[in-house]
């Protein structure tokens, strides 16, 4: 692995562990050139999963965004980082394990939002103001009747 520090070609493991869920592993390295140490996080990948955004684009699913998204839902609620990344993981192998490469964008905020849902109320309504694209207080006024109404 080569150290971000220098961009030596090559550094050590120090210690090796296994993330809470057991669905990564955790390596912190030290570079032999700068003594610089750093962590990276190993994980399996089943299969390469690609996006098809609403305009027919397809892109590269971003494991990264899907996190970032949750996070951003989830702000100041307390949650701690090791759900979140539980909660993603099982998004993610969901999609993984489905058999399908092209996953619409609507069937990841889909079970995003039933992730929140069960995880934080406050985070499902925050996540469904964006994926609905929620314009007034009208908006919201109506969607959490709608869910409070469906069970959902």
């Amino acid at each position: 692995m080569r150290c971000p520090f220098c961009s030596h070609e090559d550094s050590g493991v120090k210690d090796t562990r296994p993330s809470e869920d057991s669905t990564s592993i955790r390596r912190r390295r030290q570079c032999p050139e700068c003594l610089s140490r750093f962590t990276t996080i190993e994980r399996v990948y089943l299969r390469e999963l690609l996006v098809k955004k609403k305009d027919d684009k397809i892109e590269q699913f971003d494991r990264d965004k899907l996190t970032r998204s949750i996070r951003l839902a989830l702000h100041k609620r307390p949650i701690s980082d090791e759900r979140i990344e539980r909660v993603t993981s099982g998004i993610v192998r969901q999609f993984e394990t489905s058999g399908e490469t092209e996953i619409p964008t609507s069937a990841i905020g889909e079970l995003v939002m039933t992730a929140l849902l069960e995880l934080d109320p406050v985070a499902y309504v925050r996540f469904a103001s964006i994926y609905k694209d929620f314009h007034e207080a009208k908006d919201f006024e109506k969607f959490i009747e709608i869910s409070a109404i469906s069970g959902s």
